[in-house]
């Protein structure tokens, strides 16, 4: 062990420090916390590795880094990256403390052991047994903020332009089964403004929750239509998804409802623009719209976040295959890898633990990971940059 790796946790203590340090993404600004204390951590254990260490602010929203830590010099070379946040937490649904580390069953416990402070403990156990020395491409370890949410610090990067790498592997929790697709995630909220009034005189206001109920049947006909026209057999879910997710309307039985909204997302296939969705939501509603001039609008939740695919023959995704002994696949959920991506590098996503154990009281990244998962990233280390 070189002298300066005396100083760096192990990979249990390691991954206890981050997941004691809250840093929790919300659109809810009650819970949303900054992610700056597991950045400054990330960033001393990688400066005393002999990385070189950037902390990006990301602009738009408020005690949000990035932190871009490299390590060699030259092009190309591999960028591991991750989010640094996590989803709330119900601590009534928990049997131990989400934000301390609970060994039971030969698992870990604890709010973002897989999902996904834990990777970045994986990387600097790998990272420590590197000889800088014959470092012939750099290693990039990326940090980013509010995947939860916005992905800003994902799109901040991307749109930063700031590495080239060859490739890059996104370590959530896949099983460390390679993911070379996954679908896009957009969401929207329909509103319609009514004209409240007594029940007893309907022609005297407008309402809304009727104007709604038309909106919903178009949207029925919209999602059978994208259902019938597009499939993608790689996905156990081969259709683009529409989801209604809440609706809100009216506050008494005796009142013409005067307002209503529903809130939708989409989830679209690789090779679905997310301009062509929109177009059709909107095409959909059109004639509603026109029907009651001024009372039907749609406005975006969140920012987008497109589709992603990575051809099956790259020479990273035959790498990752070889290294790791499984198939690829495509899944269903969204990731910050369209981002990643754009940089010009081959992406895949892959990293220890289950994306079922993600966003789920009692989290837990099971212990015989470790082994597979260190030595996985040891491999790719390794080939792409020594």
């Amino acid at each position: 062990m070189n002298q300066q790796n005396k100083h760096l946790p192990n990979f249990t203590q390691a991954i206890s420090q981050l997941i004691a340090l809250p840093s929790i993404s919300s659109s809810q600004a009650s819970w949303d916390q900054s992610n700056q204390a597991v950045i400054n951590l990330l960033s001393a254990w990688f400066e005393t590795l002999g990385f070189a260490i950037t902390i990006q602010a990301v602009p738009g929203v408020k005690g949000k880094f990035n932190m871009l830590a490299k390590l060699g010099a030259g092009n190309g070379g591999l960028l591991l990256a991750g989010h640094s946040d996590t989803v709330p937490f119900d601590e009534n649904r928990w049997l131990s403390d989400p934000l301390q580390v609970h060994h039971k069953d030969d698992k870990l416990f604890g709010l973002g052991t897989c999902d996904m402070k834990g990777f970045f403990a994986f990387i600097l156990q790998a990272c420590q047994q590197i000889d800088i020395r014959t470092l012939k491409k750099p290693l990039y370890v990326l940090a980013t903020a509010d995947e939860e949410t916005t992905m800003a610090g994902a799109r901040f990067f991307a749109d930063s332009d700031m590495i080239k790498p060859d490739v890059a592997v996104i370590g959530e929790p896949t099983n460390l089964v390679p993911v070379i697709m996954h679908k896009g995630h957009m969401s929207h909220k329909i509103s319609i403004k009514g004209q409240a009034g007594h029940s007893s005189k309907p022609a005297n206001g407008v309402n809304a929750i009727e104007i709604m109920h038309q909106v919903i049947s178009e949207l029925f006909k919209l999602r059978d239509k994208l259902n019938l026209s597009y499939q993608n057999e790689a996905f156990d879910v081969q259709t683009p998804t529409m989801n209604f997710g809440a609706i809100h309307g009216g506050d008494n039985a005796n009142r013409i409802c005067g307002h209503c909204e529903l809130d939708i997302d989409m989830r679209s296939l690789p090779g679905m623009k997310d301009q062509e969705l929109v177009s059709w939501l909107s095409k959909a509603l059109q004639p509603i719209a026109e029907k009651y001039p001024g009372r039907l609008t749609i406005t975006e939740l969140d920012p987008s976040s497109p589709s992603f695919q990575q051809a099956s023959e790259s020479e990273l995704v035959v790498i990752a295959e070889k290294f790791s002994g499984h198939g690829c696949c495509a899944v269903n959920y969204a990731t910050e890898a369209p981002f990643i991506q754009q940089l010009g590098c081959q992406t895949i996503v892959m990293g220890p633990g289950s994306i079922d154990q993600a966003h789920q009281p009692n989290e837990y990244l099971a212990e015989s990971e470790i082994n597979k998962t260190e030595r996985l990233l040891t491999q790719l280390i390794q080939h792409y940059c020594f």
